[in-house]
């Protein structure tokens, strides 16, 4: 009887005992964020024709063998700038428009959570994206993205996922500078808001309506710094990090500067910040262990790294499946439209007068008849070699898919333009010893300065212009405009025809803003011609026309005083391109 008696307890025990083990469950989440992807999505350089390192199909790799682990929930999110770069992407968005976009198609095949949109998104046209959009199995998000017709985001704010009993919430935001940067036509219908105040409001709405276990910040703008306005910062997201507390992890992007730091809220709780840079050479890899019990997160542990890609192995079965993809944009970029007889640099553009950018501002005064034009180097050190010039080079001789602009500027702002221009670009030498440009040690690894303080594609010179400048001169007073390169006169006070880009045109750099002080809501009104197509395009045209080109520096501008600048330069050059 007392042994039958203890069974029945010891029974009893064991069966009250499980469902308070039971309580306490642990999830794993682990989210991986691939952004400013610029095309980087097979092992292939269409550009230069050669193997690429990074890429989409060594993602593939490293998210395919995150999700064979044991206990892992994996979330993959992009965070835009996904549908410019290389010619894989022109071909798709332009080209073959009949077919799905493969930047839907790889998103698809890779079964990503949820998408964001970048400006050079937007930058595609309505046509493009809209397509894009549909074509995508996972939501594009957008929170300030605003439908100028309703009101409401024009593409949902955020997404929830269920993982293992856990709610995740998936807020996506843009920076709202692309009024700045692109022409209307391109996001026509829409408004961008202001960053913080939408994260604000879309943070209260999701604790009041989704009361999500986690919430993830997915934001298209840089740490800080960018253009700040009375209206809105560029790149905000870490004063969302610091400012509107609710955050888990925030993921971003669009300034390609690697970052992995947790920054503490105005409530005191530390928000893991992540961006991985650009071009699919690394990805955010976040990892969140959350204690349940009872089906509430009783405990929380955040952790993130960045994953160095390269290292990867390319995914084969990714590869079979694009390889017709692969084949037609190879067939597009093998197409030989002209010969070059030697070669250009855009390395030479920061020294003085370049063939490379003189080039393509000769043939800009060219297709516009304008009286003057601008033009800044788009990539840090391109090439076009000597021989033959195929559709490929073209990505190289002009990175962006920016119109091609007439606008009217006087000569004064002209100047002012090239002051401001020149201010982001050389230094102020105080002795022959100093650098001649503006060399900054913290930007080694951004990938849009390099070394440079500031960007390079906001260092515009001029054609059309004889001008000198000054390296001794303080900031403002650097550039000396002495005529017209025909011989004329110049003259401040005369209205000008210039040649500019779209992106130029629109305040992209802020040297029609605030270098030549024209209001921003004056630059429309200043423009007397944009062209249909991309400017790429008539650089293409032109070429193929001539057939054989034999590019020269214009030698219209020069540095002075040569007996500094000689010298400085020949040491810059080492510094930057060892």
């Amino acid at each position: 009887m007392n042994k039958k008696f203890i069974f029945c307890v010891c029974i009893a025990m064991l069966l009250t005992s499980i469902p308070m083990t039971a309580k306490n469950k642990t999830v794993r989440l682990r989210i991986i964020e691939t952004t400013d992807v610029h095309g980087a999505f097979f092992p292939y350089d269409f550009i230069n024709r050669k193997p690429k390192a990074g890429t989409l199909s060594r993602v593939s790799s490293y998210v395919n063998k995150l999700r064979n682990e044991p206990g892992n929930n994996v979330i993959l999110v992009d965070n835009g700038d996904i549908l410019q770069g290389q010619p894989t992407c022109y071909f798709y968005n332009y080209i073959n428009t009949q077919q799905v976009n493969v930047a839907a198609e790889l998103l698809n095949y890779m079964k990503y959570d949820a998408q964001n949109l970048g400006n050079h998104d937007v930058e595609t046209g309505h046509a493009v994206y809209d397509k894009w959009i549909k074509e995508l199995n996972c939501p594009v998000l957008g929170a300030n993205i605003i439908d100028t017709k309703t009101g409401k985001p024009y593409v949902p704010p955020y997404t929830i996922l269920q993982k293992e009993g856990v709610k995740v919430a998936i807020l996506g935001i843009i920076t709202p500078a692309i009024p700045n940067w692109l022409t209307e036509d391109l996001w026509e219908g829409l408004y961008f808001k202001e960053m913080v105040s939408t994260a604000r409001y879309w943070m209260d709405y999701l604790r009041n309506n989704e009361r999500p276990d986690v919430v993830i910040g997915l934001f298209h703008s840089g740490k800080d710094g960018g253009i700040v306005t009375d209206e809105y910062d560029e790149d905000a997201s870490i004063k969302i990090a610091k400012e509107v507390p609710g955050f888990d992890v925030i993921l971003f992007g669009h300034d390609h500067a690697r970052f992995n730091e947790t920054v503490i809220n105005n409530e005191g709780k530390g928000v893991l910040c992540l961006n991985p840079a650009n071009n699919a050479l690394y990805v955010a890899d976040a990892t969140i262990e959350l204690t349940l019990k009872r089906g509430k997160v009783i405990k929380r542990k955040t952790t993130g790294q960045l994953v160095n890609i390269t290292e990867e192995p390319v995914d084969e079965l990714f590869i079979k499946h694009f390889q017709p993809h692969m084949d037609a944009v190879n067939n597009f970029v093998n197409r030989k439209i002209g010969e070059f007889k030697h070669s250009i640099y855009t390395r030479d553009s920061y020294f003085g007068n370049s063939a490379f950018t003189d080039f393509i501002m000769n043939l800009e005064l060219q297709i516009s008849g304008a009286d003057i034009a601008f033009n800044a180097p788009l990539s840090f050190d391109a090439a076009i070699k000597e021989g033959n010039l195929y559709v490929s080079d073209m990505f190289n001789l002009y990175r962006y898919e920016n119109q091609l602009c007439v606008m009217r500027l006087t000569g004064e702002e002209i100047r002012r333009h090239l002051e401001m221009s020149y201010n982001l670009w050389v230094n102020t030498m105080k002795s022959p010893d100093d650098h001649l440009l503006l060399l900054a040690e913290n930007t080694w690894n951004d990938q849009q300065r390099l070394g440079f303080k500031n960007y390079t594609f906001n260092f515009d010179s001029a054609a059309g212009i004889d001008y000198e400048v000054d390296v001794t001169k303080p900031e403002g007073q650097k550039v000396h405009i002495l005529r017209m390169s025909n011989g004329e006169p110049f003259d401040e006070a005369k209205w000008y025809k210039v040649a500019i880009n779209s992106y130029r045109a629109k305040g992209g750099g802020e040297l029609l803003t605030k270098g030549a002080g024209i209001p921003h809501d004056s630059l429309n009104a200043r423009i007397l011609w944009r062209s249909e197509k991309d400017l790429r395009y008539y650089l293409m045209q032109e070429i193929e026309k001539a057939g054989i080109m034999d590019p020269q520096p214009n030698t219209n501008w020069r540095f002075v005083p040569e007996e500094w600048v000689k010298p400085a330069a020949e040491r810059d050059r080492k510094i930057l391109f060892k």
